[in-house]
């Protein structure tokens, strides 16, 4: 975990150098691809999802290790050519791994998060999960354990795979000539991303396009229909742990309300937005052509708010990571309790929802605990200048949050009334 995190410390601002980049880029391409708050949500979605990794918060049923050490026909050496092949399989794996999470109700909570955006850009890619706490796919790597592929070259070439699945969330790249032939480009990645009818559930791969065109899920993108990204069920939020879990949320109670004793077993296998059929008239989805897209509380002192907050929860996830070894497991848990709940509340003050209250009180509660229960928990604690940073912080999210609540939100629902639109978000 410890080389993960070093790994981290380079990535997240090569990430960040990148997003910028793509944005002065769309402007001088004068194309629009990124909104502020769903910027803001994408980065926090990565946060949280790195929080979930450094503290190893997930449950492996069968680790590749134990396979490759009790399964293997053969011994091997690391070799170039082992690389090769351990780099073809892992993405073997994810294509279907990818491709059941989309098949499947109960599995497509664990994704999501990744396609919840409404827009298409760089920052999507870090639309990660923390709903994925179990580990389910270990099947799919029987074939590398079988053929002796060793665990230190899954280790090293698994995060590498993932990284190199970045690039490609863009609209600024047209084709890529004879690359579409062989490796996903940003073409193929639109199409998978968008919600058209022609366009649903098609090209899952990650690496190699050639998955898909073998198993029948390839669909070229074509110009005459611009793909429409997001959900088919609008996520209506910014709050990344309410999108993680709020299919889970609608399938739990989708088997609660349902007289049919089968469907409340079925319902968690079937094909993602299957519904049981005395329900599927009790919700409308609205149409994906002209769909509105969800702006949450669209006000400039929100989004200064938002931004603050932002900048800070990520400045003190890299310094954690960048002081990563000087943490014992407790206290590298609380930051990563604190950041958690930072999120929450900022995110939760974009959807102009009340948790963001309950949220607060809670970062409060925490932080004063560690001021006097676990001081070394605060590593900026030695400087006088992290000690006015942190007060600082905790007390302008504070005044902003209550702001909000108290003085933005009430003009802003009774406009949204007024004009007969929708309020906002309710969780």
């Amino acid at each position: 975990m410890e080389a993960y995190a070093q790994v981290l410390r380079y990535a997240i601002p090569g990430f960040i150098l990148l997003i910028i980049a793509e944005a002065i880029g769309a402007f001088f391409m004068k194309k629009e691809i990124n909104n502020s708050f769903d910027l803001i949500s994408s980065l926090s979605s990565g946060i949280t999802n790195t929080l979930k990794s450094i503290i190893g918060l997930s449950i492996v049923i069968v680790s590749y290790d134990w396979m490759v050490s009790s399964i293997a026909l053969f011994e091997i050496k690391s070799t170039l050519w082992i690389y090769i092949l351990a780099f073809i399989g892992i993405d073997f794996a994810s294509y279907w791994s990818h491709r059941f999470n989309h098949e499947f109700n109960v599995l497509w909570n664990r994704h999501i998060i990744h396609h919840s955006s409404e827009e298409f850009n760089l920052s999507c890619a870090l639309r990660q999960p923390i709903s994925n706490v179990l580990s389910i796919y270990f099947f799919l790597y029987i074939p590398l354990a079988l053929v002796g592929i060793p665990a230190e070259v899954v280790a090293l070439l698994a995060p590498l795979h993932l990284f190199a699945q970045f690039w490609y969330h863009t609209r600024l790249i047209d084709r890529m000539g004879i690359l579409e032939h062989v490796l996903v480009t940003p073409s193929h990645h639109r199409v998978h991303h968008a919600i058209n009818d022609e366009y649903i559930d098609k090209n899952y791969a990650a690496i190699f396009i050639l998955w898909d065109k073998w198993f029948g899920t390839f669909q070229e993108e074509h110009k005459e229909i611009p793909p429409v990204y997001g959900t088919k069920k609008p996520v209506a939020s910014w709050n990344p742990f309410w999108i993680n879990y709020m299919h889970l949320w609608s399938l739990v109670k989708d088997a609660w309300l349902t007289r049919d004793p089968w469907a409340k077993i079925k319902i968690w296998f079937m094909p993602t937005g299957w519904r049981p059929q005395d329900l599927t008239t009790k919700e409308v989805i609205p149409p994906v052509m002209n769909r509105e897209k969800y702006k949450g509380i669209d006000h400039i002192i929100v989004k200064w708010i938002a931004w603050f907050a932002f900048s800070c929860t990520i400045s003190l996830l890299v310094l954690t990571l960048i002081r990563f070894t000087n943490f014992d497991f407790p206290s590298l848990v609380y930051l990563s309790i604190y950041i958690a709940l930072s999120i929450y509340t900022y995110t939760a003050t974009m959807d102009g929802h009340y948790s963001s209250l309950i949220s607060l009180t809670g970062l409060w509660g925490l932080f004063l605990w560690l001021f006097l229960m676990s001081p070394e928990s605060w590593y900026f604690l030695d400087t006088f200048w992290g000690l006015i940073g942190i007060w600082g912080y905790q007390l302008l999210l504070t005044i902003g949050v209550l702001y909000v609540q108290f003085f933005i939100l009430p003009k802003y629902h009774q406009e949204r009334l007024s004009s007969g639109s929708e309020t906002a978000l309710g969780y």
